[in-house]
């Protein structure tokens, strides 16, 4: 029996991606290749509190368990109890199992999981010999032999065995619900209902991916003075930083403070519906790939796998000798790959974008495109 027909005779199948929210949208992909591959196949998607909060918007995925795993930084709560998920995952009899990683995480736990769960089928990418942890290992060839986009990573890794699909677009299922109380909030606010508004998020999980309020506050004016509408997110814990940048602002006449106001399906609406998205790299640059919404990407050079994919888009960053560092906080204390993007070089990249000339498909960079590039080039994502 081939690997293929193994794999097509798993109709119960578990998808397990354990970081973050970005990371989950950018697997969407293939796990729409997982489950359209196979005719009435259920997927179930294991995720942390973060990415299992994406589950009502993900047409693909037919049910949700939340694990929080004590191997992966995932901004979540305190691990869960590894114990007690193994059982649940016996319990529910899963014919397979795929685990989406990032190549510097570790597959090998999650794999260890779903042996002790009993899972006869499990693929992953693993740097390790897994011998029976996985039933279908694929050797980590990243970051030494290629680099790959996180979304063409894992289309890869399921179409060895047999799962392809030719829509490759991220998911995400906005609802009519959720756009109607988006919309009493912006009458509450007194924004233009005419949708002619650009969203700019500030802030980011990861300190080495901010750029400054100082300099936001310098690009939200301009845009502002220019008679754009300007609304700005955050969570709730990000509202000092974006008071900090709003005091910051010359001018404020345009400028909406949204933080905290909206649940996650409010704003993809918001983000659906705005004419533009100025955000560090972080998870609203993909729910903006998600809902076809252009962004300029203030993009710092921690590494190269998660720009923008398939969606109209510009890059800023300022080149580095210590890029692809992976680190949350700058090693070197200045974050000088994005501080050395000059203010009016995002004004300047954000007036194109929603210029009616913009030649929107031409904007994607050399990682966004389905093919792969050599390991640590000087620099392969698209000049600004």
């Amino acid at each position: 029996m081939t690997t293929v027909h193994t794999w097509a005779q798993a109709r119960n199948v578990l998808c397990v991606r354990l970081d973050n929210m970005g990371d989950v949208l950018m697997s969407t992909p293939a796990i729409r290749a997982l489950k359209t591959s196979v005719p009435g196949r259920r997927i179930t998607l294991l995720a942390s509190d973060s990415g299992a909060a994406l589950a009502p918007y993900l047409p693909e995925v037919d049910e949700t368990l939340v694990y929080n795993a004590a191997w992966v930084k995932n901004g979540s709560g305190y691990p869960g109890d590894g114990r007690a998920m193994v059982a649940e995952l016996h319990e529910r009899g899963f014919d397979a199992a795929v685990i989406f990683t990032v190549y510097s995480q570790s597959a090998l736990p999650a794999a260890l999981m779903c042996h002790f769960a009993g899972i006869p089928l499990a693929l992953a990418h693993s740097r390790e010999n897994p011998y029976h942890l996985l039933s279908h290992w694929v050797k980590e060839i990243e970051p030494a032999q290629l680099i790959r986009h996180e979304v063409q990573r894992q289309l890869d890794l399921v179409a060895t065995i047999g799962a392809t699909c030719s829509d490759v677009g991220l998911s995400l299922a906005t609802r009519g619900s959720d756009r109607r109380s988006l919309q009493a909030i912006l009458r509450e606010l007194e924004v233009a209902p005419d949708g002619q508004w650009i969203v700019v998020h500030c802030g980011a999980s990861a300190a080495s991916r901010c750029y400054s309020p100082e300099r936001y506050a310098r690009v939200i004016s301009q845009l502002a003075d220019s008679g754009w509408q300007v609304l700005l997110t955050g969570s709730a814990q990000e509202k000092p930083l974006i008071e900090s940048v709003i005091r910051q602002c010359t001018a404020r006449k345009h400028v909406f403070d949204l933080t905290g106001k909206l649940g996650l399906g409010e704003f993809a609406c918001l983000i659906e519906d705005a004419r533009l998205l100025i955000s560090n790299n972080t998870g609203p640059v993909h729910i903006a790939a998600a809902v076809q919404t252009a962004v300029v990407d203030l993009y710092a050079l921690t590494n190269l796998q998660h720009t923008p994919w398939n969606v109209p888009h510009r890059l800023l960053y300022h080149d580095v000798p210590c890029k692809n560092c992976y680190s949350s906080v700058c090693t070197q204390g200045t974050n000088a790959c994005l501080e050395g993007v000059d203010p009016q070089a995002v004004v300047d990249a954000a007036l194109e974008m929603l210029s009616p000339n913009e030649n929107g498909p031409a904007c994607l960079d050399s990682l966004n495109r389905q093919e792969s590039v050599r390991a640590r080039p000087a620099i392969q994502l698209g000049k600004p």
